[in-house]
């Protein structure tokens, strides 16, 4: 059973793709920290972030088993990554190594989360959820998880970079975001977690009925 959840940052994807994998015990992978693992490499070396040859030679020996996701959420790295996802042959890399992962695992499934999921890398997933909520909301919660791990956070600049990154991220000319045709859209929006669990399950198992 493949689940493939899109949305933009912040928008609790990540929060419920991996709820979603616990509940139905299948493996799960956030497929942007493969990007952040990239971009963090390329900043790391002191590479120029447009160097596709060396960001394809990155995405090749990336771990996609174990990635930090504590170290690659870094707000700093997720410009990196937001800039080095506009590449299309390292999309075209990363994408073949994020559907050897979704087959992987003895074959039961998986739960992969993205931008791009349902419409590039499991345009046949059993269950398409399209995760969204409104800019100041996903800001704020991306500021709560800043300062819970320590660091400082402004909301108004966290803000302003969702907006720009919305916008590379919907512009860019390959694997775009935006639902697929057949998703079905979740707005989390004053929602908790609770909540948005719940209706996610619902979400996968009418799909799930609806294959049957």
């Amino acid at each position: 059973m493949l689940i493939a959840i899109d949305g933009p940052a912040a928008s609790g994807k990540g929060t419920l793709a991996r709820r979603l994998a616990t509940h139905y015990g299948l493996r799960h992978l956030d497929t942007g920290l493969s990007f952040r693992a990239v971009g963090a490499a390329l900043l790391a070396a002191g590479v120029a972030l447009d160097d596709e040859e060396a960001a394809i030679a990155v995405a090749e020996t990336v771990d996609l088993e174990d990635l930090d996701r504590d170290r690659l959420n870094a707000h700093g790295i997720g410009e990196a990554a937001s800039r080095v996802a506009t590449m299309p042959a390292l999309r075209a890399a990363l994408v073949a190594r994020q559907r050897a992962f979704a087959q992987g695992g003895g074959g039961d499934g998986a739960v992969l989360d993205g931008r791009d999921i349902g419409t590039v890398v499991l345009p046949d997933a059993v269950a398409k959820l399209f995760v969204t909520a409104d800019p100041a909301t996903r800001a704020r919660r991306r500021a709560a998880e800043i300062r819970q791990r320590g660091g400082t956070a402004c909301d108004t600049d966290i803000l302003a970079d969702l907006v720009r990154r919305d916008r590379r991220d919907s512009d860019r000319a390959v694997a775009p975001l935006k639902p697929a045709d057949d998703a079905y859209l979740l707005d989390t929006t004053g929602m908790d977690i609770e909540t948005a669990f719940s209706a996610a399950v619902e979400i996968v198992e009418r799909a799930k009925a609806g294959r049957m």
